[in-house]
Order: structure tokens, then C-alpha cells, then sequence
């Protein structure tokens, strides 16, 4: 039975996500708000729910091996499987401008959360509100720079198109229908998030006590491919339409929301302590192992679109190698 709720969460994770993101684009198309705006809040935060509330459950109830295990596993997942499938399977030119600014919050992120781990180990509030507030600039920044970026708005509008698509709610990604149906598709889509993050969590931990593997590897793996799921439906949708390049955007957005709003919600929230589980030359392996690989499979797929302003197909496939091996010492080594 808990087999069957874990997957029931997954689906309502999704589902709730898709409609939520729906809902809440057509009230704000509704009401004139500007699409750069929709694009670069709604829809962007639309896709990190999931994460956002298994890992502020989890830390509430005091599960905080899952809470930190999803958001590092949610990056990893994104990084070396979602986006790397659309670099191996159809590469592609990228604007390396738009790189810049999410890449740039990522790093700086990555390098204040990473300090904070190898330094103290413990994830204090006022750290979790530091994220926050980097959060905060990242959004200020990124609608800024895409207010002066030409073909910003219709970058936006092929995002939400591709979104809403995905959703079956028209060519463009409209809500069909009356003001009351997108409030209702906003409400029913939270609750579902809501619902299921619960039952995710909770089938979560008793799959990994029933089966003997520590929450954190769960978490890393089963939980942070299902909360990736938006990430990775979009992905698919995108190379089916020939937007391998919004793919590679999404990404790195998703990860720098999953860096400095999940882990920035849910420490704030119930601050932990990074887990031990297993050692690894004498040092928590989550240090030697997670962190490490989150790193290194950002920079392996930011560094070429950076300076080449193009992903290649090696690329993917070194990325996808990458998350084999890590998925093999989760279960095998870890």
C-alpha cells in the first residue's frame, strides 16, 4: 500500500503543479499583468512546487534528510538527466547572455550554502533566510535584465505556450474558460501539491525503513526524480517542438530555485543539520559525494554554453554518465 500512496503523491505532485501553474498564468494574463512578469515568477515557480513543499514537509516533520536530500537531488536530477537528455539527443545554440544571470545567482549561492556546510554542518535559520533574500535579488535581477532584453516577452510566451500545451489548455497556453475556473485550477492545484507531498514524504520513509536505505538516498533519488518531473515533461515537450535551448534554461533556472527558494523555505522553516549516513574516507559522505557532484555537473553543463554558447552531444552523454555512477553509489556504495 505504501508503494501505491508514494506513487499516488507523485501523480497528484504533478498534476497539482500543472494545474497551479495553469491557473495561476491565465489570472495574471487575465488581468494585463506583463508576460515577462508570468514568465519569469509564476511559470518558474510553478515548476519548483513540488519541491518546495515535500522539502518544507519534511523538515516540519522533522524528516530533514529528505528536506535537504531532495533539494540537492532535485539539482543533480535536473543537471545530469533532464537537461543532459536534451544536449545528447539534440544540441543546440544557446544565448549566452541569458545564461549569465541565473548561472551567476546559482554559483554564488552554491558558494555560501557549500561554505556553510563544510564549515559548520548546520543549516540555521538566519542561513535559510540569507537564501531567501538571495532569492529575492535573483528575481528582481532576472526581470530586470529580461525588461531590457529584446524578445524577452516572447521568450516568455514560448515558455508558457510549451507549458500550457504540455497541460492541454490551448495553442497558446490560455486557460480556457472564466475567471472562476483559473481560481478554481489555482486552488484544486495547491491542495494537490499539498495532498501530494504528504503522502510523498511519509511512503517515502516507510519504503526507505521497510527496505533498510537511509531517507537521504531516497530522497537523492526516487523523490528528487519525482519532483523533477515538471522539469522533465518540459524538457521532452520542448525537444518535441524544436526548443532544445528553453530547455537548458529551464534547468538552470529550476536549480537556482531549488538552491535558494527550497532549501532557503524549508531552513528557515525547521533548521537541520546536514545528515550522516555513511562515511567516506573518514568524512560525512555527503560532503565527499553530494555536494561535489552538484557542483561539478553544473559546471560541466554551463561552461560550454558559456564560452561556446553552444550544448554538444558529448556533453550529454558524460552528464548522463555522471548520474548513472552517482545513482550506483546510492545504492550500491552508499
Amino acid at each position: 500500500m505504501m508503494y501505491l500512496l508514494f506513487i499516488v503523491g507523485l501523480v497528484l505532485l504533478i498534476y497539482g503543479g500543472d494545474w497551479f501553474v495553469d491557473g495561476a498564468t491565465g489570472i495574471a494574463r487575465r488581468f494585463h499583468l506583463p508576460e515577462l512578469l508570468i514568465g519569469a515568477t509564476v511559470v518558474s515557480i510553478g515548476t519548483t512546487l513540488p519541491e518546495v513543499m515535500v522539502s518544507t514537509t519534511s523538515a516540519i516533520q522533522g524528516h530533514s534528510q529528505i528536506a535537504y536530500g531532495n533539494a540537492i537531488g532535485s539539482i543533480i536530477c535536473n543537471t545530469a538527466l533532464i537537461a543532459a537528455i536534451s544536449a545528447a539527443v539534440r544540441p543546440s545554440a544557446v544565448n549566452k547572455k541569458t545564461l549569465r544571470t541565473p548561472v551567476t545567482f546559482f554559483f554564488i549561492a552554491a558558494a555560501f550554502y557549500v561554505a556553510v556546510a563544510y564549515t559548520s554542518g548546520y543549516f540555521s535559520r538566519p542561513i535559510g533566510v540569507i537564501l531567501l533574500i538571495i532569492f529575492v535579488l535573483y528575481m528582481i535581477a532576472n526581470v530586470m535584465g529580461m525588461k531590457n532584453e529584446p524578445g524577452a516577452s516572447n521568450a516568455a510566451s514560448t515558455a508558457e505556450a510549451i507549458q500550457g500545451q504540455d497541460a492541454g489548455t490551448g495553442e497558446e497556453g490560455d486557460v480556457e474558460g472564466p475567471v472562476w475556473k483559473m481560481i478554481l485550477l489555482l486552488v484544486v492545484g495547491a491542495v494537490l501539491i499539498a495532498i501530494g507531498a504528504d503522502l510523498l514524504v511519509d511512503n517515502g520513509t516507510l519504503i526507505a525503513e521497510a527496505l533498510g536505505v537511509p531517507e537521504s538516498v531516497i530522497a537523492l533519488t526516487f523523490v528528487a526524480l519525482g519532483t523533477s518531473l515538471p522539469e522533465l515533461v518540459t524538457a521532452v515537450t520542448s525537444l518535441i517542438k524544436g526548443h532544445s535551448s528553453l530547455s537548458l534554461g529551464n534547468v538552470i533556472g529550476a536549480n537556482v530555485f531549488n538552491l535558494v527558494l527550497v532549501c532557503g523555505l524549508s531552513i528557515t522553516v525547521s533548521p537541520f543539520s546536514i545528515p550522516e549516513n555513511s562515511t567516506l574516507f573518514g568524512v560525512n559522505a555527503s560532503l565527499v559525494v553530494d555536494l561535489p557532484v552538484m557542483l561539478l555537473v553544473m559546471i560541466l553543463l554551463t561552461a560550454i554554453p558559456l564560452v561556446k554558447g553552444k550544448t554538444s552531444r558529448v556533453q550529454g552523454i558524460l552528464l548522463l554518465a555522471i548520474y548513472a555512477a552517482f545513482c550506483v553509489y546510492q545504492f550500491v556504495l552508499g
